[in-house]
């Protein structure tokens, strides 16, 4: 015989009584020993998987802007990512690369990677993350360009549906002079490059 557990308002519920009505919807008995804390671990891991929503990213970047005389290509490449999809909250992984070209104002190298996680602990589409990294970078800086290229795997082709498992997926946003078929090209070129060869 099934335990039965009184199902909580959903308005109302804590994050940790819907990870446990979860578990009971799932079939499974919420107060066996394996499962015990499993709510509580639910909660932890959702709040800290979508941190993204209680972090401002254009606030990142204003405390690491320097005024400089140097007007080519920047990139910050293989940035590693890890986010949720919207439409199946089933994370999607893989790494971002960035490039701009100044225009008398750099971004501090280690606050892209921190513009990135902002971004990606949040439930997402791979397109739109990768227009708001750019957007937020050429609003911080205002630079002659900017491009942002992601390439990831996603649970939700590899684990169900078509169940592709080498599937991957590739979005770019080419901002100002990066729609430029020259500086489109240099910037996809030197990000696939590994140790001076082409990979």
């Amino acid at each position: 015989m099934k335990n039965t557990v009184e199902t909580p308002s959903l308005t109302s519920a804590s994050f940790e009584e819907l990870g446990r009505e979860l578990l009971v919807r799932l079939g499974e008995d919420p107060d066996r020993e394996g499962l015990l804390r499993t709510p509580e671990r639910f909660e932890k891991a959702f709040k800290y998987l979508t941190k993204g929503y209680n972090e401002d990213p254009e606030q990142v970047l204003r405390g690491a802007l320097f005024s400089v005389d140097y007007d080519e290509m920047v990139i910050v490449k293989d940035i590693e990512m890890f986010s949720l999809c919207e439409h199946h909250m089933l994370p999607f992984f893989g790494k971002v690369h960035i490039a701009y070209i100044p225009k008398g104002k750099v971004i501090g190298l280690s606050k892209l990677p921190r513009l990135v996680e902002i971004f990606a602990r949040r439930l997402q589409v791979q397109e739109r993350m990768t227009v708001q990294i750019a957007e937020t970078i050429e609003q911080a800086i205002r630079p002659m360009g900017v491009g942002v290229v992601i390439e990831a795997r996603h649970l939700c082709m590899m684990m169900r549906g078509v169940e592709k498992q080498h599937s991957a997926t590739v979005t770019s946003s080419m901002l100002g002079a990066f729609r430029a078929q020259q500086t489109r090209q240099e910037f996809l070129s030197l990000i696939h490059h590994k140790n001076g060869n082409g990979s």
